[in-house]
């Protein structure tokens, strides 16, 4: 099994470096890593016997740009906080289909309510909040790819 951490390091040597790609075997199964256009690292993860790969990309498509807001913005503090992705992984606003989500924009929340989840290698993650405020941005759509580092929540701690 391949650890995600190891993966996400990897990911960051990458973007960091000035290679176009790299390629590892490592415990029966190969690694390959290659900057796409967009200059982002995007992984390939097979089993060295060549047999089916399961790629995880590590960028996001393009969001649809949002339609103008029917009614002015609420004010914003200028200090907002933004709460990141700590892995690459299929964000998810509620903890099943069928449930409520987590958050909506204008919750309140407090430091270490659950924000999300995001799911890694079959694992379901769940994200907590950093700080105490109140949620301003929600920046993925539900079942969306994220990258590691990636803003998913802005919070007003005001």
């Amino acid at each position: 099994m391949i650890d995600i951490e190891f993966v996400e390091s990897l990911i960051r040597m990458l973007d960091e470096s000035s290679l176009d790609n790299l390629e590892i075997r490592r415990g029966g199964t190969r690694i390959r890593l290659s900057k796409s256009a967009g200059g982002n690292a995007v992984a390939s993860v097979a089993p060295a016997n060549n047999a089916t790969p399961v790629a995880e990309s590590a960028t996001a498509p393009a969001a649809p740009p949002e339609p103008a807001p029917a009614s002015p913005p609420e004010p914003v503090s200028a200090n907002l906080v933004e709460v990141t992705s700590p892995m690459v992984g299929t964000f998810y606003r509620a903890p099943s289909p069928e449930a409520a989500p987590y958050v909506e924009v204008g919750s309140q929340v407090a430091s270490g309510d659950v924000l999300c989840v995001i799911e890694a290698m079959k694992l379901m993650n769940e994200l907590e909040c950093e700080a105490a405020g109140r949620i301003v941005e929600i920046c993925v759509d539900n079942a969306e790819p994220v990258d590691f580092g990636q803003v998913l929540f802005r919070v007003d701690p005001a």
